[in-house]
């Protein structure tokens, strides 16, 4: 038996330009994505026991599932998880058991669903001696799963493309510290695609040549948009109130929604600030969902082993 521990940290969108749609529907992304240090963590344990099902390759109601935490009120379980759904597409051993503890809101464009699939996909890497994402197999398993999937698998700064499998890494980018904001409003992201107007728009301008400036990265972030964000605001204006409070506080160098909404993100040079922006919207608001924390949740993300085979 095995026991390992995953960080499944949330995604940021800082930029999300879309810049076409394929005629199978997908839309086409050009988007700027970091990762912040708070998140789900994902405990896989091997020999455990199963769910409802005869095997563990039989499909995703045949791996047990369990789900804790301050936002587990939410997370399907059974065949609509997407954690048992990655185990049902990859998973060729003997019985798995999941435990979740939830901390990301779900549905909120920061991931949710996608980075814990991931996280499971990590996990599943570790136990099998190595999976490799770019394999053309998996890679479409992936990306099946959803468009997400493949940038929260790295979970680690990225110019994404193409419906989210194109990923060019960007290493050296600024670990800001971050605010993020949900008003508690769920938004389903194909309501949202549906919504927006223009579907071929602008991509973004050419990444500074030095990406570890922080300042003219921020400027550079300033310049550019989240195509997503009108068409969200217009389906949940308590989107638009999320991104006032944020830009009101103090030290706040650029707000803006990530993904397809409610959660609203602000970048601060100082960790305090963020800290202090925090304190004032949850004092405003003590119905929302709000974290002071930090991008670079990769240096979190890689599986670690709790208790070895015997």
């Amino acid at each position: 038996m095995a026991a390992i521990e995953v960080f499944a940290p949330a995604k940021v969108n800082l930029t999300l330009h879309i810049t076409g749609q394929r005629a199978d529907g997908y839309h086409l992304l050009d988007s700027l994505v970091s990762f912040a240090d708070v998140g789900d963590v994902l405990r896989i344990e091997t020999g455990a026991g199963q769910g409802t099902g005869q095997s563990a390759g039989n499909g995703a109601e045949a791996f047990a599932m369990t789900v804790e935490g301050p936002e587990a009120g939410d997370v399907p379980l059974g065949g609509d998880n997407f954690i048992t759904q990655m185990a049902a597409r990859l998973w060729t051993g003997g019985p798995l058991r999941f435990h979740l503890t939830k901390n990301l809101p779900v549905a909120a464009g920061i991931g949710g669903g996608s980075a814990d699939a991931a996280a499971c996909f990590r996990g599943l890497s570790f136990l099998a001696g190595g999976l490799d994402a770019q394999e053309p197999r998996i890679r479409a398993q992936l990306v099946e799963l959803g468009a997400d999937v493949p940038m929260c698998v790295r979970s680690a700064p990225v110019h994404v493309g193409g419906i989210g499998e194109d990923l060019i890494p960007v290493p050296q980018m600024p670990c800001w510290p971050v605010l993020l904001v949900n008003p508690r409003v769920s938004v389903p992201t194909g309501p949202v695609f549906k919504a927006l107007v223009q579907k071929r728009n602008s991509p973004m301008a050419a990444l500074p040549a030095d990406v570890s400036d922080g300042p003219r990265m921020l400027e550079y972030l300033a310049a550019q948009r989240n195509d997503l964000e009108p068409p969200a605001r217009a389906i949940a204006p308590q989107i638009g109130a999320a991104l006032a409070a944020i830009s009101a506080t103090q030290g706040c160098a650029l707000a803006r929604m990530s993904g397809s909404g409610a959660t609203c993100f602000g970048l601060y040079e100082q960790a305090a600030e963020a800290e202090a922006a925090a304190a004032q919207i949850r004092a405003a608001h003590p119905d929302w969902w709000v974290c002071a924390t930090r991008l670079g949740g990769a240096a979190r993300a890689a599986p670690q082993l709790i208790r070895a085979t015997t």
